[in-house]
């Protein structure tokens, strides 16, 4: 694997789940292949399971990290050609990104969107000008319109959980307070296509996905018979796409409980508001993956980082 920015990036899904679940039975197998290489760790946004994971994973196979918040350590980027630095940036990009590459051998980036300019996060800017100026691979660790580690992280514990050849999995919109981003409902629709699932998402008229993310899924808006006879039932919200960032309804109807999922494994990528997104009993039952989900984020960057190095040693 050269760089993981996106699932497109996989050349291998079924090897790199079944990679990630060995990584879990042995950590340190793999320690002498990150020794004298580091990983920088470049946060736009604030993080705890991608950053505590991601580190970890790079120290279990040797490697020094490197963490910086770059809203707040650093100078303020310019990401626009041409653009006259007369302004509040003092930094181009294209000089932050090859220097960056001269200290670490991989580059790992969260920056989300704005919600205010569907065009420009759209476009990925921070994401796509690291990748194009730096010299070094780039691990997406969430970005305007996609977390593929989350996603990783969530397929290999779909495989580990399964108890039929090809589950019922449902993504279902819930409600929340505040605007969220669709990078998380993104990449795990994406990687369910990949996966050999029963797959279809629920959500109220006005709040579907991107049309090429939803692609030939089943769009229901009946949540309670979308989530008839589920085997994992994925909560999320999300913002509406087409009147893009903004809240038009928080309906709490659409929040989580046992009696709609009936006897389906609970997945949220954390972190979940009780009693808002999912009620407590289900979050206390032992339907709820959301620990393991947690914990499969380290294997996931695990195998993805490993996958980076091997390529880079080749």
């Amino acid at each position: 694997m050269k760089q993981y920015r996106d699932l497109n990036d996989i050349p291998d899904l079924d090897r790199l789940i079944e990679q990630a679940i060995s990584l879990k039975k042995d950590p340190f197998a793999f320690k002498e292949l990150g020794r004298n290489k580091t990983i920088g760790m470049l946060f736009f946004n604030s993080s705890l399971r991608t950053r505590l994971s991601t580190q970890k994973a790079a120290q279990n196979l040797g490697m020094e990290v490197i963490v910086m918040n770059l809203n707040s350590d650093g100078w303020k980027l310019e990401f626009e050609d041409g653009t006259i630095m007369d302004g509040d940036t003092a930094e181009h990009i294209r000089e932050a990104a090859a220097v960056i590459s001269q200290y670490v051998d991989i580059i790992a980036l969260r920056a989300f969107p704005s919600l205010t300019n569907k065009e420009e996060d759209q476009k990925e800017m921070i994401l796509n000008s690291f990748s194009t100026y730096a010299s070094v691979p780039v691990v997406n660790m969430e970005s305007a319109t996609a977390h593929p580690l989350q996603a990783l992280a969530d397929a290999i514990t779909i495989t580990e959980f399964k108890n039929k050849p090809k589950p019922k999995v449902v993504l279902s919109w819930a409600p929340h307070p505040r605007a969220l981003p669709h990078a998380v409902p993104n990449s795990f629709a994406k990687m369910m296509q990949l996966l050999d699932v029963d797959f279809l998402i629920t959500n109220p008229e006005g709040y579907d996905l991107a049309p090429e993310i939803i692609g030939n899924t089943p769009v229901v808006r009946d949540q309670k018979a979308a989530l008839a006879d589920a085997d994992f039932v994925y909560a999320k919200n999300w913002s509406s796409f087409t009147d893009y960032g903004k809240i038009l309804l928080n309906d709490p109807s659409w929040m989580i409980t046992l009696d709609k999922i009936r006897s389906a494994k609970f997945m949220h990528c954390l972190p979940v508001r009780r009693n808002v997104i999912v009620e407590d009993a289900v979050l206390n039952s032992d339907q709820s993956l959301v620990i393991q989900q947690a914990n499969n984020r380290t294997w996931a960057a695990q195998s993805v980082i490993k996958s980076i190095l091997e390529e880079q040693n080749a």
